[in-house]
């Protein structure tokens, strides 16, 4: 299941099950320990996440514990701070910053389960910034927040890459609230470069508070007139897409009437798969399914589960895989080649197991 899929399923668990859950220790166990999971960890290996990591502070406090700490090379990375789902974050954060203060964690996280806000040291090294680089509502998650979420999955953990992004996004956060802040309202300052760019005259206040109110539905028009020249580019592109999704469905109809020929080579492929997946599954569970333009390799001879796509009859040969970064094609020079993606096809193997 592709990343985007396991974030959207949260959204809906956490919709459903929010209201049943009536106390801290079962937002985290219902809410907050999933989406641990889908980010790729073991919740129940100590060696990858720790519950209640001591967070003392020296000369001051002890027993101060932190909900979980995820760890890489058995050192915290990852705090996780988490409330029951109800409650306000804003008023818990200077209780998560103390925590990151004295462990070497790099990143740190304020949740509820529902709302979650992400936090680094951009400004200050080993001081938790006062706002967060990341938030978001995991019932109403969007596309371009999973992407940065997908970032924190144990599989693409890099503190750089991650570090890079939250130094951009906590600017372009900023403007974005100011940009949203002057169009519900515009500020003095919005108006005066508006009206001294456009107004010939002197600017008297009779003719800024004027100008207020242009501004403002000026303004809103824009907005308006950009989504609908989105929604009218989106209905033809459905359109084309749906055109060509016909006019493929006719050539795969058409190409279905000729006979099919499974070749010596796929099935040498289909065995060098197998053999793979056999470190993880059954061998009985691998079948193969020939079309007139690949050859598929499947998982319990479900069109639902394919594990890779073989094209080898064509030119030049490759073979399509199906990880939880989405599958992609990729060249091979000879079947064996097809060795070198042993840790993708098990990856999506894993992923069908854990559905």
């Amino acid at each position: 299941m592709d990343f985007k899929d396991v974030i959207r399923q949260l959204g809906e668990r956490v919709a459903k099950m929010k209201e049943q859950t009536l106390t801290e220790e079962a937002t985290k166990t219902a809410l907050i320990m999933p989406f641990l999971q889908a980010l790729g960890y073991d919740v129940f290996n100590p060696s990858e996440v720790v519950p209640e990591f001591d967070a003392d502070i020296p000369g001051l406090k002890r027993g101060e514990k932190v909900d979980y700490a995820v760890l890489k090379d058995g050192t915290p990375r990852i705090l996780i701070e988490c409330k029951h789902w109800k409650q306000k974050l804003e008023i818990h954060e200077g209780q998560l910053l103390r925590y990151f203060h004295v462990t070497k964690a790099k990143f740190s996280i304020i949740t509820n389960g529902v709302v979650f806000r992400f936090f680094t040291d951009l400004f200050e090294p080993n001081k938790m910034d006062e706002k967060p680089f990341l938030e978001f509502d995991i019932t109403t998650i969007g596309d371009a927040q999973i992407e940065e979420l997908k970032k924190f999955h144990k599989s693409y953990f890099d503190e750089a890459t991650i570090t890079s992004a939250a130094n951009e996004l906590i600017y372009t956060n900023g403007i974005k609230q100011l940009l949203t802040n002057e169009l519900k309202a515009p500020s003095d300052d919005f108006v005066k470069y508006f009206a001294q760019k456009t107004y010939p005259g002197r600017l008297t206040q009779n003719v800024l508070s004027w100008f207020s109110d242009l501004v403002k539905r000026s303004s809103q028009q824009v907005l308006s007139d950009m989504i609908n020249e989105r929604l009218a580019s989106a209905m033809k592109q459905t359109s084309q897409e749906e055109k060509s999704a016909e006019e493929a469905s006719a050539k795969e109809v058409e190409a279905e009437k000729s006979p099919l020929e499974t070749t010596e080579e796929e099935m040498e492929g289909y065995y060098i798969v197998k053999a793979i997946c056999r470190q993880v599954v059954d061998a009985s569970r691998i079948a193969h399914r020939d079309a007139q333009t690949y050859f598929a390799i499947l998982l319990d001879d479900n069109n639902r589960k394919p594990i890779c796509r073989l094209y080898l009859n064509r030119g030049k040969k490759h073979i399509e895989t199906f990880e939880i970064k989405g599958g992609s094609k990729k060249e091979i020079n000879t079947i064996d080649d097809i060795y070198k993606y042993s840790a993708e096809i098990l990856q999506t193997i894993g992923g069908y197991q854990a559905d």
